[in-house]
């Protein structure tokens, strides 16, 4: 029996002698690994579907428990990502999230066209890469079920607090202080605060439909990586190797 999906590879292991293994994120059936035989030879049909970050359609043939590829058709491959050392490490972070976040054979779509619209964002509309970061660390959070508290302070009900809380993923106001106000608190800014209002309720299609200065994106960016890596418990060696580039 022949299935067909769309996906994106977040990882490809080497196996055999010719073959990989991928871990692709797919539309319908979740993260699966797939076997992709006789890749590695120079011929093979499947090589550019075959390559981190490339986006295809699949078509999968279940053998021995474990899917095999017949054939793919390759939609997207962001050839500006891989020209770039930035945008590739920023993009391999993301990946490397997404192969975390998402579990074996449970369908999250909304992942997948996060994913797709933040490497598009970064790649074809040239969007800042702060900002493409902190859209896709917050909307991820949300995704995988951490979304923040965001209606105003959780102590005095302001609505335009001026703390975060990354620990308690709430707004707190400086000056309010209870048994509540434990864990690691970041200053933000009412622009970034209705960016982070605005990242978590938006449509998927207009994400990143907002603008905010420089500084404010650094801000914005600053917060979202550190709620997103702490509701995760754990770094990532991609973001690690990306935020060595600006020493």
């Amino acid at each position: 029996m022949f299935e067909k999906t769309e996906g994106i590879v977040l990882r490809a292991t080497e196996y055999k002698d010719s073959d990989k293994l991928l871990t692709v994120l797919t539309r319908d059936l979740g993260k699966i690994t797939i076997k992709a035989r006789g890749v590695k030879s120079q011929n093979s049909k499947l090589k550019a579907a075959s390559q981190l970050l490339t986006f295809s359609e699949f078509t999968l043939k279940e053998y021995q428990g474990r899917y095999v590829i017949t054939e793919a058709v390759t939609k997207e491959i962001f050839p500006e990502l891989q020209r770039d050392l930035e945008l590739l490490y920023l993009a391999s972070y993301f990946v490397q999230v997404c192969d975390m976040v998402a579990q074996e054979a449970d369908p999250m779509p909304e992942l997948l066209s996060l994913l797709l619209n933040a490497l598009y964002a970064l790649s074809k509309l040239k969007k800042p890469q702060n900002m493409v970061k902190a859209v896709f660390e917050l909307r991820t959070a949300c995704i995988a079920g951490f979304s923040p508290d965001l209606r105003g302070c959780a102590i005095c009900g302001r609505e335009d607090p001026d703390r975060f809380n990354i620990t308690q993923g709430a707004l707190q106001c400086a000056t309010c202080r209870s048994e509540d106000t434990n864990g690691i608190r970041m200053p933000v800014s009412p622009g970034v605060l209705n960016a982070m209002r605005y990242i978590c309720a938006a449509d998927p299609k207009r994400l990143f439909s907002f603008q905010l200065s420089g500084e404010s994106y650094t801000e914005l960016s600053q917060i979202s990586e550190s709620f997103l890596t702490m509701r995760l418990e754990r770094g990532f060696s991609a973001l690690d190797f990306y935020k060595s580039l600006f020493i």
